[in-house]
């Protein structure tokens, strides 16, 4: 199993993949690289580790955990590949489908040794979640949310970052939506007992509302039309005081629901669900209930044995591509936009809801 790490960026991110690398036996962060060098030496030093520069990157590391700002996510992906590390790939995946497009092309040629790291889909409350909901049958309700104050650090509030709270924090509730759905269409094929294909979306309506004092979209209303008539909704917002992240879904026969923040709950048909303790390995205690420890295990373990991890750069690709035929939907005022989206492919989100070119 790889054992070393080095980052591409050194942002708070970087801060709970520092942790969930301590967390994990044998592992270890031994490189640091940022456009800020005073900054990437503080993160270094918290670490153990090095300070580089992005060229001297994987700097002897098996693994670069890109978490750069999106524009730069494909070129970083890219440079790790070209010199044989494995990479792990912050969330958004990139700006632009053209960009997704060539990563999965890389990560295909690269023996699938990419990652894309939807940390919520590694946390146990989800995790659990879903194995409940594929009990629950047929889905007619599904519903995820993550609402938070805004960003008060970065390039988050900026045209240049690509999207707004959609782009970024409500990738997190789609691709919960995504795993919630397939987990509750587990009705097997007739006659041969072969599981039935995954749920696909076919379209998505959106709206989006910005404020005067940025750039971007603050708040998002997604609804994801699947194949089997089950309409998924999805919110993600910068406007609330008090965060809250919760989903709930609902079959004819019973109900999951949970609740990452305020605090962590999962209930199944209105009882109480136990969730595993915290492992004595982890300093904070959110690095393992928000996925960062089991994110960091599934991947080594994944790029150790050869495998495609199940976040794999086509999820990752597959989330944009929503987020995009999002963001043309509110530009056309909330109309149904096919997906896959075929739209243009060289544009951000954002320049897809306010019809400018790049």
């Amino acid at each position: 199993m790889a054992t070393t790490l080095s980052f591409a960026g050194s942002g708070r991110i970087t801060v709970a993949h520092g942790l969930a690398a301590r967390a994990v036996p044998g592992v270890e962060v031994v490189a640091v690289a940022s456009r800020d060098r005073a900054h990437a030496t503080e993160r270094a030093e918290q670490m153990g580790a090095r300070t580089c520069t992005y060229d001297e990157l994987p700097a002897g590391a098996d693994v670069v955990v890109v978490a750069t700002p999106p524009a730069r996510h494909a070129h970083d992906v890219l440079h790790a590949l070209e010199r044989g590390a494995a990479v792990i790939v912050e969330k958004p995946l990139c700006t632009t489908l053209a960009e997704a497009d060539a990563l999965v092309v890389a990560a295909g040629s690269a023996g699938e040794r990419v990652g894309y790291a939807e940390n919520l889909a590694f946390a146990p409350i989800v995790v659990r979640a879903v194995e409940l909901t594929a009990g629950l049958g047929a889905l007619h309700h599904l519903e995820v949310r993550s609402l938070s104050t805004r960003p008060t650090w970065g390039d988050f509030l900026r045209a240049r970052w690509g999207g707004g709270v959609l782009f970024d924090l409500g990738v997190h509730p789609l691709a919960i939506a995504l795993l919630l759905a397939e987990a509750g269409a587990n009705e097997t094929g007739e006659g041969d007992g072969s599981p039935s294909s995954p749920p696909r979306v076919t379209s998505v309506q959106a709206r989006l509302e910005g404020a005067d004092d940025i750039d971007v979209d603050d708040y998002a209303e997604v609804d994801l039309t699947f194949d089997s008539g089950l309409v998924a909704r999805v919110v993600a917002s910068w406007r609330s005081a008090d965060p809250q992240w919760d989903l709930q879904a609902a079959s004819d026969s019973g109900a999951v629901r949970a609740e990452l923040l305020p605090a962590l709950l999962l209930e199944h048909n209105g009882e109480p669900v136990a969730l595993p303790a915290v492992p004595s390995t982890v300093d904070v205690p959110q690095i393992d209930q928000f996925g960062y420890r089991g994110q960091i295990e599934a991947f080594l373990s994944d790029f150790a044995a050869g495998r495609t991890p199940a976040m794999s750069v086509a999820f990752g690709r597959t989330i944009l591509d929503l987020v995009c035929a999002a963001y043309a939907s509110a530009a056309q005022g909330g109309a149904a936009v096919a997906v896959p989206f075929t739209g243009p492919r060289d544009r951000t989100p954002l320049e897809l809801w306010r019809n400018t070119t790049p």
